[in-house]
Protein backbone atom coordinates (compact mmCIF):
# COMPACT_ATOMS: atom_id res chain seq x y z
CA UNK A 1 0.00 0.00 0.00
CA UNK A 2 1.49 3.34 -1.04
CA UNK A 3 1.78 5.92 2.14
CA UNK A 4 0.45 9.65 2.27
CA UNK A 5 3.75 11.80 1.55
CA UNK A 6 3.39 15.01 2.89
CA UNK A 7 2.43 17.83 0.14
CA UNK A 8 4.82 20.46 1.24
CA UNK A 9 5.00 22.45 5.00
CA UNK A 10 2.35 22.11 7.03
CA UNK A 11 0.30 25.48 6.80
CA UNK A 12 -1.99 26.22 9.68
CA UNK A 13 -5.32 28.34 8.05
CA UNK A 14 -5.28 31.53 9.33
CA UNK A 15 -8.30 32.42 10.57
CA UNK A 16 -11.89 30.24 11.15
CA UNK A 17 -13.47 32.76 8.96
CA UNK A 18 -11.90 30.65 6.26
CA UNK A 19 -14.58 27.69 6.94
CA UNK A 20 -17.51 29.53 7.31
CA UNK A 21 -20.60 27.88 5.77
CA UNK A 22 -24.38 29.24 5.77
CA UNK A 23 -25.40 29.29 9.32
CA UNK A 24 -27.93 27.77 11.29
CA UNK A 25 -29.18 30.70 14.01
CA UNK A 26 -30.75 28.01 16.31
CA UNK A 27 -26.81 26.49 16.51
CA UNK A 28 -25.23 27.67 19.77
CA UNK A 29 -22.00 27.63 17.56
CA UNK A 30 -23.74 29.31 14.45
CA UNK A 31 -22.70 25.75 12.88
CA UNK A 32 -22.77 25.56 9.68
CA UNK A 33 -26.38 24.39 8.59
CA UNK A 34 -24.74 21.24 7.04
CA UNK A 35 -21.89 19.57 7.28
CA UNK A 36 -21.35 15.90 5.48
CA UNK A 37 -20.17 12.63 6.81
CA UNK A 38 -19.67 10.04 4.44
CA UNK A 39 -20.28 6.24 3.69
CA UNK A 40 -20.63 3.89 0.52
CA UNK A 41 -20.44 -0.08 1.38
CA UNK A 42 -18.15 -1.69 0.46
CA UNK A 43 -18.87 -5.47 -1.37
CA UNK A 44 -18.48 -9.11 -0.04
CA UNK A 45 -15.33 -10.13 1.20
CA UNK A 46 -13.36 -12.95 -0.06
CA UNK A 47 -12.31 -15.96 2.32
CA UNK A 48 -10.31 -16.16 5.72
CA UNK A 49 -7.16 -15.55 4.94
CA UNK A 50 -4.22 -16.93 7.27
CA UNK A 51 -3.02 -20.58 9.11
CA UNK A 52 -4.88 -23.03 9.52
CA UNK A 53 -6.18 -23.05 12.92
CA UNK A 54 -4.38 -24.85 15.12
CA UNK A 55 -6.12 -28.05 17.06
CA UNK A 56 -8.20 -28.89 13.91
CA UNK A 57 -9.64 -32.68 14.41
CA UNK A 58 -7.92 -35.06 12.58
CA UNK A 59 -10.36 -36.84 9.46
CA UNK A 60 -11.95 -39.99 10.64
CA UNK A 61 -10.17 -43.36 10.95
CA UNK A 62 -11.03 -45.65 7.67
CA UNK A 63 -13.28 -48.45 8.53
CA UNK A 64 -11.76 -51.89 9.76
CA UNK A 65 -11.45 -54.64 6.69
CA UNK A 66 -13.88 -57.57 7.19
CA UNK A 67 -12.46 -60.42 9.76
CA UNK A 68 -11.88 -63.00 6.78
CA UNK A 69 -9.58 -60.63 4.67
CA UNK A 70 -5.94 -60.26 6.01
CA UNK A 71 -5.35 -57.07 7.02
CA UNK A 72 -3.51 -54.55 4.75
CA UNK A 73 0.39 -53.75 5.82
CA UNK A 74 0.06 -50.38 6.84
CA UNK A 75 0.79 -47.10 4.70
CA UNK A 76 4.26 -45.88 5.83
CA UNK A 77 3.72 -42.53 7.58
CA UNK A 78 4.51 -39.45 5.28
CA UNK A 79 5.21 -36.12 7.24
CA UNK A 80 3.41 -33.20 5.87
CA UNK A 81 4.79 -30.71 3.32
CA UNK A 82 5.38 -27.60 5.07
CA UNK A 83 3.05 -24.66 3.95
CA UNK A 84 5.00 -21.96 1.44
CA UNK A 85 3.88 -18.59 1.93
CA UNK A 86 4.15 -16.86 -1.04
CA UNK A 87 6.17 -14.04 -1.67
CA UNK A 88 6.37 -11.08 0.70
CA UNK A 89 5.88 -13.18 3.56
CA UNK A 90 1.80 -13.39 3.49
CA UNK A 91 0.37 -16.89 4.44
CA UNK A 92 -1.00 -19.17 1.42
CA UNK A 93 -4.47 -18.22 0.75
CA UNK A 94 -7.00 -20.94 0.11
CA UNK A 95 -5.88 -24.03 1.80
CA UNK A 96 -6.53 -25.55 5.57
CA UNK A 97 -9.32 -22.72 6.07
CA UNK A 98 -11.90 -24.82 6.29
CA UNK A 99 -12.22 -25.33 9.83
CA UNK A 100 -11.83 -21.58 11.22
CA UNK A 101 -14.57 -19.15 11.39
CA UNK A 102 -14.17 -15.14 11.35
CA UNK A 103 -15.50 -13.67 14.44
CA UNK A 104 -16.97 -10.69 14.88
CA UNK A 105 -13.68 -9.06 16.56
CA UNK A 106 -12.09 -9.67 12.61
CA UNK A 107 -11.26 -7.09 11.36
CA UNK A 108 -11.70 -6.29 7.48
CA UNK A 109 -8.54 -4.24 6.36
CA UNK A 110 -8.70 -2.38 2.31
CA UNK A 111 -5.05 -2.69 0.84
CA UNK A 112 -3.62 -1.42 -2.26
CA UNK A 113 -2.27 -4.66 -4.36
CA UNK A 114 0.76 -2.28 -5.62
CA UNK A 115 2.18 0.58 -5.40
CA UNK A 116 0.91 3.17 -7.77
CA UNK A 117 -1.58 5.59 -8.65
CA UNK A 118 -5.54 5.65 -9.69
CA UNK A 119 -6.37 1.95 -10.42
CA UNK A 120 -4.58 0.06 -7.92
CA UNK A 121 -6.12 -3.07 -7.23
CA UNK A 122 -8.01 -3.32 -3.70
CA UNK A 123 -7.81 -6.61 -1.36
CA UNK A 124 -9.57 -6.76 1.14
CA UNK A 125 -8.49 -9.35 3.84
CA UNK A 126 -9.13 -10.70 7.58
CA UNK A 127 -6.95 -10.84 10.20
CA UNK A 128 -7.74 -12.20 13.55
CA UNK A 129 -8.25 -9.58 16.48
CA UNK A 130 -7.76 -12.13 19.22
CA UNK A 131 -5.12 -11.88 21.49
CA UNK A 132 -2.99 -14.85 23.81
CA UNK A 133 -2.80 -12.07 26.05
CA UNK A 134 -6.21 -10.50 25.69
CA UNK A 135 -6.59 -7.29 24.82
CA UNK A 136 -4.11 -4.27 24.70
CA UNK A 137 -4.31 -1.05 26.07
CA UNK A 138 -6.93 1.87 24.52
CA UNK A 139 -6.23 4.72 22.77
CA UNK A 140 -8.52 7.44 20.85
CA UNK A 141 -7.43 10.35 18.45
CA UNK A 142 -9.16 13.41 18.26
CA UNK A 143 -10.02 15.39 14.95
CA UNK A 144 -6.89 15.58 12.52
CA UNK A 145 -8.11 17.74 9.73
CA UNK A 146 -5.01 17.06 7.60
CA UNK A 147 -2.26 17.43 9.92
CA UNK A 148 -0.12 14.44 9.22
CA UNK A 149 3.17 15.39 10.78
CA UNK A 150 1.44 16.54 14.00
CA UNK A 151 -0.24 12.90 14.08
CA UNK A 152 2.97 11.43 13.15
CA UNK A 153 4.73 13.21 15.99
CA UNK A 154 2.17 12.12 18.42
CA UNK A 155 1.78 8.26 17.66
CA UNK A 156 5.34 8.28 17.76
CA UNK A 157 5.41 9.78 21.41
CA UNK A 158 2.63 7.31 22.42
CA UNK A 159 4.68 4.22 21.34
CA UNK A 160 2.12 3.32 18.71
CA UNK A 161 4.50 3.30 15.53
CA UNK A 162 8.11 4.34 15.19
CA UNK A 163 10.63 6.06 13.25
CA UNK A 164 9.29 4.60 9.65
CA UNK A 165 5.46 5.05 10.74
CA UNK A 166 4.85 1.61 10.85
CA UNK A 167 3.25 0.07 13.73
CA UNK A 168 4.57 -1.15 16.74
CA UNK A 169 2.09 -1.36 19.26
CA UNK A 170 1.21 -4.60 19.02
CA UNK A 171 -1.59 -5.59 20.14
CA UNK A 172 -2.55 -2.30 21.11
CA UNK A 173 -6.24 -0.71 20.14
CA UNK A 174 -6.73 2.67 18.32
CA UNK A 175 -9.61 4.28 17.45
CA UNK A 176 -9.43 7.61 15.43
CA UNK A 177 -12.72 9.67 16.30
CA UNK A 178 -13.10 10.87 12.32
CA UNK A 179 -12.44 14.48 10.45
CA UNK A 180 -9.34 13.35 8.61
CA UNK A 181 -9.44 16.15 6.04
CA UNK A 182 -9.85 19.59 5.58
CA UNK A 183 -8.67 22.19 6.54
CA UNK A 184 -5.02 21.00 7.02
CA UNK A 185 -2.32 20.25 4.00
CA UNK A 186 -2.66 16.55 3.37
CA UNK A 187 -5.65 15.01 4.17
CA UNK A 188 -5.61 12.35 1.68
CA UNK A 189 -1.86 11.23 3.68
CA UNK A 190 -3.33 11.29 6.77
CA UNK A 191 -6.05 8.65 5.54
CA UNK A 192 -3.43 6.62 3.70
CA UNK A 193 -1.20 6.32 7.14
CA UNK A 194 -4.42 5.30 8.87
CA UNK A 195 -5.75 2.68 6.41
CA UNK A 196 -1.71 1.13 6.45
CA UNK A 197 -1.52 1.25 9.99
CA UNK A 198 -5.08 -1.02 10.56
CA UNK A 199 -4.14 -3.86 8.32
CA UNK A 200 -0.03 -3.68 10.45
CA UNK A 201 -2.04 -3.81 13.66
CA UNK A 202 -4.24 -6.41 12.72
CA UNK A 203 -1.77 -8.93 11.75
CA UNK A 204 0.21 -8.08 15.09
CA UNK A 205 -3.12 -9.01 17.07
CA UNK A 206 -3.87 -5.32 17.72
CA UNK A 207 -6.26 -3.18 15.70
CA UNK A 208 -6.60 0.59 14.44
CA UNK A 209 -10.44 1.18 13.44
CA UNK A 210 -11.86 4.74 12.74
CA UNK A 211 -15.11 6.33 12.95
CA UNK A 212 -16.94 8.66 10.27
CA UNK A 213 -17.01 12.40 10.76
CA UNK A 214 -18.93 15.13 9.34
CA UNK A 215 -15.95 15.67 7.07
CA UNK A 216 -16.04 12.20 5.92
CA UNK A 217 -19.63 13.07 4.76
CA UNK A 218 -18.25 16.46 3.56
CA UNK A 219 -16.18 15.02 1.02
CA UNK A 220 -17.61 12.32 0.01
CA UNK A 221 -20.82 14.70 -0.29
CA UNK A 222 -18.80 16.83 -2.90
CA UNK A 223 -17.16 13.90 -4.65
CA UNK A 224 -20.45 12.30 -5.01
CA UNK A 225 -22.90 15.34 -5.87
CA UNK A 226 -20.42 17.89 -6.85
CA UNK A 227 -22.57 21.14 -7.41
CA UNK A 228 -26.21 19.80 -7.38
CA UNK A 229 -28.22 21.71 -5.34
CA UNK A 230 -29.87 20.10 -2.23
CA UNK A 231 -32.40 22.19 0.38
CA UNK A 232 -30.83 23.81 3.25
CA UNK A 233 -32.06 25.51 6.42
CA UNK A 234 -30.39 28.20 4.92
CA UNK A 235 -31.89 28.03 1.07
CA UNK A 236 -30.34 26.03 -1.56
CA UNK A 237 -26.94 24.86 -1.28
CA UNK A 238 -24.69 22.50 -2.65
CA UNK A 239 -21.29 20.10 -1.28
CA UNK A 240 -19.01 21.34 -3.51
CA UNK A 241 -19.43 25.03 -1.82
CA UNK A 242 -19.89 23.94 1.42
CA UNK A 243 -16.84 21.59 1.46
CA UNK A 244 -14.33 24.39 0.14
CA UNK A 245 -16.05 27.13 2.51
CA UNK A 246 -15.04 24.06 5.26
CA UNK A 247 -11.24 24.30 4.38
CA UNK A 248 -11.54 21.82 1.16
CA UNK A 249 -8.28 21.50 0.46
CA UNK A 250 -7.86 21.31 -3.91
CA UNK A 251 -4.94 18.73 -3.92
CA UNK A 252 -6.71 16.50 -1.65
CA UNK A 253 -9.73 16.55 -4.24
CA UNK A 254 -6.91 15.72 -6.80
CA UNK A 255 -5.23 12.53 -5.19
CA UNK A 256 -9.13 11.10 -4.12
CA UNK A 257 -9.08 7.18 -5.20
CA UNK A 258 -11.93 4.93 -5.40
CA UNK A 259 -10.12 3.00 -2.44
CA UNK A 260 -10.48 6.10 -0.07
CA UNK A 261 -13.82 6.32 -1.05
CA UNK A 262 -14.78 2.81 -0.24
CA UNK A 263 -12.84 2.98 2.74
CA UNK A 264 -14.36 6.12 4.56
CA UNK A 265 -17.81 5.07 3.06
CA UNK A 266 -17.50 1.52 6.14
CA UNK A 267 -17.03 3.70 9.07
CA UNK A 268 -18.96 3.72 11.64
CA UNK A 269 -21.02 6.62 13.35
CA UNK A 270 -20.64 5.06 16.96
CA UNK A 271 -18.88 2.16 18.78
CA UNK A 272 -18.80 0.78 22.87
CA UNK A 273 -15.12 0.31 23.84
CA UNK A 274 -14.53 -0.73 27.36
CA UNK A 275 -17.14 0.97 28.88
CA UNK A 276 -17.09 4.34 26.71
CA UNK A 277 -19.42 5.15 23.67
CA UNK A 278 -17.44 6.58 20.95
CA UNK A 279 -18.98 9.47 19.13
CA UNK A 280 -17.39 12.03 16.45
CA UNK A 281 -20.19 14.44 17.31
CA UNK A 282 -21.46 15.88 20.39
CA UNK A 283 -25.04 15.83 19.46
CA UNK A 284 -28.15 13.73 20.55
CA UNK A 285 -28.77 13.55 16.90
CA UNK A 286 -27.45 9.69 17.11
CA UNK A 287 -31.05 9.03 18.48
CA UNK A 288 -32.50 9.74 15.39
CA UNK A 289 -31.24 6.60 13.74
CA UNK A 290 -31.66 3.77 16.09
CA UNK A 291 -31.73 2.38 19.64
CA UNK A 292 -28.82 0.54 19.39
CA UNK A 293 -25.31 1.47 18.18
CA UNK A 294 -25.90 -1.77 15.51
CA UNK A 295 -29.09 0.17 14.41
CA UNK A 296 -27.31 3.37 14.09
CA UNK A 297 -24.56 2.45 12.23
CA UNK A 298 -26.72 0.36 9.54
CA UNK A 299 -29.44 2.62 9.16
CA UNK A 300 -26.54 5.36 8.36
CA UNK A 301 -24.94 3.13 6.21
CA UNK A 302 -28.39 1.96 4.42
CA UNK A 303 -29.09 5.96 4.22
CA UNK A 304 -25.59 6.77 2.51
CA UNK A 305 -25.99 4.11 0.19
CA UNK A 306 -29.21 5.24 -1.85
CA UNK A 307 -26.83 7.72 -3.02
CA UNK A 308 -29.05 10.98 -2.68
CA UNK A 309 -27.64 14.46 -2.24
CA UNK A 310 -30.68 15.50 0.13
CA UNK A 311 -30.58 12.67 2.27
CA UNK A 312 -26.69 12.83 2.16
CA UNK A 313 -27.00 16.61 3.16
CA UNK A 314 -29.52 15.74 5.85
CA UNK A 315 -26.76 13.34 7.78
CA UNK A 316 -24.29 16.47 7.47
CA UNK A 317 -26.42 18.54 8.75
CA UNK A 318 -27.42 17.15 11.74
CA UNK A 319 -23.64 15.91 12.94
CA UNK A 320 -22.42 18.96 12.39
CA UNK A 321 -24.59 19.95 15.34
CA UNK A 322 -22.66 20.05 18.44
CA UNK A 323 -22.28 21.24 22.09
CA UNK A 324 -25.55 19.59 23.61
CA UNK A 325 -23.30 18.31 26.10
CA UNK A 326 -21.83 21.75 27.04
CA UNK A 327 -24.51 23.72 29.09
CA UNK A 328 -24.39 22.88 32.75
CA UNK A 329 -27.74 22.00 33.36
CA UNK A 330 -28.96 20.51 29.94
CA UNK A 331 -25.65 19.30 29.02
CA UNK A 332 -25.35 15.95 31.73
CA UNK A 333 -28.72 14.68 30.61
CA UNK A 334 -27.69 14.54 27.12
CA UNK A 335 -24.67 12.46 27.99
CA UNK A 336 -27.04 10.17 30.07
CA UNK A 337 -30.17 10.01 27.62
CA UNK A 338 -27.41 8.65 25.03
CA UNK A 339 -25.23 6.89 27.46
CA UNK A 340 -28.79 5.04 28.70
CA UNK A 341 -29.63 3.98 24.93
CA UNK A 342 -26.58 2.77 23.98
CA UNK A 343 -24.57 1.87 26.80
CA UNK A 344 -20.95 2.89 28.38
CA UNK A 345 -20.59 5.10 31.32
CA UNK A 346 -18.32 7.88 30.03
CA UNK A 347 -19.00 9.46 26.14
CA UNK A 348 -16.06 10.53 23.92
CA UNK A 349 -16.13 12.65 21.20
CA UNK A 350 -13.89 14.77 18.71
CA UNK A 351 -16.19 17.88 16.28
CA UNK A 352 -16.12 20.58 18.91
CA UNK A 353 -12.67 22.12 19.84
CA UNK A 354 -11.80 22.05 23.19
CA UNK A 355 -11.23 25.82 23.14
CA UNK A 356 -14.72 26.21 22.19
CA UNK A 357 -16.28 24.07 24.14
CA UNK A 358 -14.47 26.60 27.17
CA UNK A 359 -15.54 29.91 25.77
CA UNK A 360 -11.43 30.47 24.97
CA UNK A 361 -11.34 31.57 21.33
CA UNK A 362 -11.16 34.56 19.66
CA UNK A 363 -14.03 36.74 18.11
CA UNK A 364 -14.35 35.81 14.33
CA UNK A 365 -13.78 39.08 12.86
CA UNK A 366 -9.96 38.40 12.92
CA UNK A 367 -9.02 38.35 16.33
CA UNK A 368 -6.76 35.74 16.43
CA UNK A 369 -5.76 35.45 20.51
CA UNK A 370 -6.53 32.33 22.28
CA UNK A 371 -6.73 30.99 25.34
CA UNK A 372 -4.88 28.56 27.63
CA UNK A 373 -3.32 26.04 25.47
CA UNK A 374 -4.72 22.58 25.21
CA UNK A 375 -2.26 20.11 26.96
CA UNK A 376 -5.04 17.04 27.27
CA UNK A 377 -8.36 16.22 26.87
CA UNK A 378 -11.20 17.86 28.68
CA UNK A 379 -13.30 16.22 31.17
CA UNK A 380 -17.14 17.97 31.60
CA UNK A 381 -20.81 17.18 31.85
CA UNK A 382 -20.63 16.27 35.70
CA UNK A 383 -17.52 13.83 34.67
CA UNK A 384 -19.73 11.91 31.77
CA UNK A 385 -18.50 13.30 28.22
CA UNK A 386 -14.62 13.49 27.38
CA UNK A 387 -13.47 16.04 24.27
CA UNK A 388 -10.74 15.04 22.47
CA UNK A 389 -10.53 17.57 19.60
CA UNK A 390 -7.42 19.63 20.98
CA UNK A 391 -7.93 22.18 18.32
CA UNK A 392 -5.05 21.54 16.15
CA UNK A 393 -6.86 23.39 13.11
CA UNK A 394 -6.25 26.95 15.28
CA UNK A 395 -2.53 25.96 16.83
CA UNK A 396 -4.17 23.92 19.43
CA UNK A 397 -2.42 20.24 19.69
CA UNK A 398 -3.47 17.14 18.10
CA UNK A 399 -4.74 14.61 20.63
CA UNK A 400 -3.74 11.11 21.02
CA UNK A 401 -4.96 9.50 24.70
CA UNK A 402 -5.31 6.64 25.93
CA UNK A 403 -8.70 5.39 28.35
CA UNK A 404 -9.37 5.14 30.71
CA UNK A 405 -8.24 8.49 32.06
CA UNK A 406 -6.50 8.54 35.19
CA UNK A 407 -8.46 9.60 37.80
Amino acid sequence: MTQGAGQGPAMRTETLRDFRVPVDESHPYGAPAGRPEDAPVYGEYPAYYGEPAPGSAPPPPPPAPPAHAPAPPPAPAVPPAPAVPPAGGAPAQGSGHADYTPTQRDLPVITRAAVGGPGDTVQVQYAPQDSPTGPGPLYVVGDVHGYLDELVAELQAQGLIDADRRWSAGNARLWFLGDFTDRGPDGIGVIDLVMRLSAEAAAAGGYCKALMGNHELLLIGAKRFGDTPVASGAGTATFQAAWLLNGGQRTDMERLEDVHLQWMSRLDAAVLEDGHLLLHSDTTAYLDYGDSVEDVNDTIHELLNRNDADITWDLFRKFTKRFAFRDEETGPQAVRELLSTYGGSRIVHGHSPIPYLLGEVGTEDGDESRGPEVHGPHVYADGLAIAMDGGVTMAGKLLVQQLPLAD
